[in-house]
């Protein structure tokens, strides 16, 4: 038992892990800030542009019973199918996608840039190759110290 902790403290302790961790909870904060951008300022902009409908009041009663609004079904807890929430998610997820694809694609910039700028300094760095005259040279004059 006592390896098994020992193995899980090891576990825990590494960097991809806490990475991995910090990564969850800023996402469920950033999900937080997306769904709050969804709801509270692109849904009135659109339902505003449709004649003032709201996507939360769009549902279809599976009792078959007709209700004046949205409260009023859930109030009496009728099973509904939730369009308005349905359309949000979709929205909220292509939100969510375009957003990581930009700082993906930024990463993957930035790391390319840097890879580059390495090979640059390496390059740099290393004496270039000698030319095929130094080499020849380079050859005679080692068999003339060989042969004294």
């Amino acid at each position: 038992m006592k390896k098994f902790f020992e193995e899980f403290k090891t576990f825990i302790s590494k960097g991809n892990v806490l990475s991995m961790a910090i990564g969850i909870i800023i996402g469920g904060a950033f999900n937080d800030i997306v769904n709050s951008l969804i709801n509270d300022v692109i849904m009135p902009v659109i339902g505003r542009l449709l004649s003032g409908v709201s996507f939360n009041n769009w549902y279809i009663p599976l009792t078959g019973e007709k209700y004046e609004s949205f409260a009023q079904a859930q109030a009496a807890g009728a099973p509904m199918i939730t369009i308005g929430h349905f359309i949000s998610a979709v929205i909220n997820f292509f939100i969510i996608a375009l957003v990581l694809f930009a700082i993906m694609k930024a990463a993957n910039k930035a790391t390319a840039l840097a890879t580059k700028k390495a090979e640059e300094a390496k390059k740099e760095e290393a004496p270039a190759a000698p030319s095929e005259e130094v080499l020849l040279l380079r050859e005679i004059r080692d068999s003339l110290k060989k042969s004294k």
